[in-house]
């Protein structure tokens, strides 16, 4: 096999490192930019591009994971990675084609998909969990070290630097994955002939959710994840665009943010999570979960000071235990041989709100007005400067963050919906189904759904 070595998790973690560290390091200069370009409607056009590059993503994941069971991981992880990063050197070359190519790159923005395969290859049924969990760790370590680095870099050496910094990280994925990273797909588990064809069923975005009413439990697992995730998907496309630009917050207060919300995720993940599900039960540490969401939106929702961003961004951090959780129970109740088919459901619905999400959240500051004319005003006067709400009658000095309110409510719905999920004895059926639901599900060591695309697991836009 070409590569170092044979096929490892380690392969995969410096992968998904170098990726989302690249992109990380940019999360300044792209707020300055994004808003320098569209700066009548920076909230609708960030959510229209996010959402178009999810609904893409959506779209493609399927077929690219069939195909990565036929022709190999290695080959569509240098595809997925280069495609994903082609958009950051022209981040100072063309505003423009940066986000226009951004929104085209969601095509191939599904690297999360092909290294859970990857990882699925070479690791055993009981290794697995834990192997996605250091996948998931790295993922949101690059998310809080590199924000942080850029925006010093920012500061201190200007935009370009950073841009040209985050090239080279980029270049330097590539680079690993064409010398260092060997295949794992063994020739034996491939089809005979590489023109074997593809199934419409593999390739299908729709096929799994389909499936989801055939089943009252799956059924009310994947609505309460839609109704929880929707928001989720939203707010990470657009909220730190909203602290810089609404709430006042510095490049460099933003970034450690990022830092300081992103640790305490890591810890709610893995030492409160584990608390509560001996403790309280699986059901309940979801209820939980969605309760601290709900809590978490209101309060960004209504909060128009620095320090309740603060506080809400620590209830953010317990209402992460949420997916993880829903993760756990559908795995611990599904027959062995059917937990790709029920996975690959939630994992549809997930990448769905991906694309949905951002483009609700975008059309809803549109609706209400929460827009930010004088980029320059935050730069100079810092956290004293909020022209959308420097008039006491506009609706905005009362409700800062209406699409928070919004999604509130939809988590709010899916509490509700979530107490009607048995927690004993479920009967997570699927029928005849076939265990191909959807593209990196297709393989028959299928990742478990908190690798799914365009989220990270821990902070998630996984897809950047």
């Amino acid at each position: 096999r070409q590569g170092i070595g044979e096929p490892s998790v380690y392969h995969a973690v410096v992968v998904i490192f170098l990726e989302f560290f690249a992109w990380g390091l940019l999360t300044t200069p792209m707020l300055t930019v994004l808003h320098q370009t569209f700066p009548q409607h920076t909230f609708l056009m960030n959510g229209l591009i996010h959402g178009v590059k999810g609904l893409l993503s959506f779209l493609s994941a399927p077929l690219i994971g069939a195909l990565s069971d036929v022709w190999g991981r290695k080959s569509f992880l240098l595809l997925t990675v280069f495609f994903t990063c082609a958009p950051i050197p022209l981040m100072k070359i063309s505003p423009w084609w940066y986000f226009a190519v951004i929104s085209m790159s969601g095509v191939f923005a599904v690297t999360f998909s092909v290294i859970f395969a990857y990882v699925a290859d070479i690791t055993q049924e009981h290794e697995r969990s834990t192997a996605y969990g250091l996948v998931s760790a790295t993922f949101a370590a690059s998310l809080v070290t590199s924000p942080a680095i850029g925006a010093y870099l920012s500061q201190a050496y200007g935009d370009t630097l950073v841009v040209v910094l985050a090239s080279g990280v980029a270049l330097l994925d590539i680079g690993f994955i064409l010398l260092a990273v060997p295949e794992s797909l063994p020739e034996e588990m491939r089809p005979v002939s590489w023109g074997a064809p593809i199934s419409w069923e593999q390739a299908d975005p729709f096929a799994s959710l389909r499936k989801v009413g055939q089943d009252s439990t799956v059924l009310l697992i994947c609505i309460t994840v839609f109704l929880s995730y929707l928001p989720e998907a939203g707010q990470y496309s657009s909220f730190f665009l909203y602290l810089r630009q609404v709430i006042g917050f510095s490049s460099e207060t933003v970034a450690a943010f990022i830092g300081v919300v992103g640790i305490l995720s890591i810890l709610a993940q893995t030492v409160v999570l584990g608390i509560l599900m001996r403790s309280i039960g699986n059901k309940n540490t979801i209820l939980l979960g969605l309760g601290f969401q709900i809590l978490q939106l209101a309060w960004y929702g209504f909060g128009s000071q620095p320090w309740m961003m603060w506080a809400a961004g620590a209830v953010a951090a317990m209402s992460s235990i949420t997916f993880p959780a829903i993760s756990a129970m559908v795995s611990r109740n599904t027959d062995p041989d059917q937990q790709g088919v029920v996975q690959g459901m939630i994992t549809g619905i997930r990448g769905l709100c991906n694309g949905l999400g951002p483009a609700l959240y975008g059309f809803v500051f549109y609706l209400f007005h929460v827009e930010l004319n004088e980029m320059a005003e935050v730069e100079t006067l810092g956290k004293a400067s909020k022209p959308n709400m420097a008039n006491p009658t506009d609706e905005s000095s009362i409700i800062p963050g209406p699409p928070f309110l919004f999604g509130a409510c939809s988590v709010l719905l899916s509490l509700l919906v979530a107490l009607f999920i048995p927690e004993h004895n479920l009967a997570l059926r699927s029928g005849s189904h076939k265990k191909h639901s959807t593209g990196a599900q297709a393989h028959p060591h299928s990742p478990p759904a908190g690798g799914s695309d365009g989220k990270e697991p821990l902070l998630e836009d996984s897809s950047v």
